[in-house]
């Protein structure tokens, strides 16, 4: 999710909505996508979870939310906002198909360690509806060696204190405790393990999470960034839930109601 995004002025969001999920089309264990650059995984497939999503920023184009729908795609993470003053150019139009082709869907931000946490929250805030039937908020947090705007690299300390304010306030805001975002190398060099109260949504493309992670429990794991999804346009990150389709339920119960 290595991705910049341009700034777009948004229209005024709802406030507290709701939406009631229909999931009688979550298919069941067995491959069902296709992968540009697949891994051969050698025990611990993803596909020995039966419930699978993805995440989109506006580098996926239009999505065809109902295709994704018939494919059996059971939740999606849209890309909402980067630092304190970009806006995803698609998250609207996402949040919307998502809605109408009833996935449920949550809203993530790409933080940047150049601009105060507390401002890049407020910004998420600004630009993400407060909907009681969305996902949790995300943080993603992740090295950005590639920005044209910000090399920063603050030690540690730094960063668990900078994304303990975002998560503060995101949550004290839509009233659900969010989920992180992260990559094995930003899990390792800021010792995230600290953060093992919050749900996690590890990045883990070569091997089972619990063997990058040493054991982390998670909610969620990407595990491709190079999928093939009808509905989607060029790669597709694809995700699984930890848990069986019972799981899946009550979790969506617990974290959407």
């Amino acid at each position: 999710m290595r991705r910049i995004s341009v700034v777009l002025l948004m229209l005024v969001l709802g406030a507290c909505t709701s939406i009631s999920y229909d999931l009688g089309d979550i298919a069941g264990p067995g491959p069902r996508f296709g992968d540009r650059d697949p891994h051969h995984w050698k025990s611990r497939t993803p596909w020995s979870y039966p419930v699978h999503g993805t995440d989109v920023a506006k580098y996926q184009n239009a999505v065809n939310w109902s295709k994704l729908r018939k494919e059996g795609l059971a939740f999606a993470f849209i890309k909402a906002t980067e630092g304190g003053d970009r806006y995803d150019g698609r998250f609207e139009a996402n949040w919307s198909g998502a809605s109408r082709a009833g996935i449920p869907h949550g809203a993530y931000h790409f933080f940047y360690f150049c601009r105060p946490a507390i401002e890049q929250a407020a910004w998420f805030i600004n630009h993400v509806p407060k909907e009681r039937s969305s996902l949790p908020p995300v943080l993603d947090v992740e090295w950005n060696p590639a920005s044209p705007t910000c090399r920063l690299h603050p030690d540690p300390e730094t960063v668990r204190a900078e994304m303990k304010v975002f998560l503060d306030a995101v949550a004290e805001h839509y009233g659900k405790k969010p989920i992180i975002y992260t990559t094995v190398d930003f899990f390792e060099d800021n010792d995230l393990a600290r953060f093992r109260a919050y749900p996690f949504w590890l990045r883990s493309v070569a091997a089972h999470p619990d063997d990058r992670y040493r054991g982390l429990p998670w909610v969620f794991w990407q595990y491709t960034g190079t999928g093939i999804v009808p509905g989607i346009e060029g790669d597709a990150d694809l995700n699984t839930f930890n848990g069986g389709t019972d799981d899946w339920r009550k979790w969506l119960n617990a974290n959407t109601t």
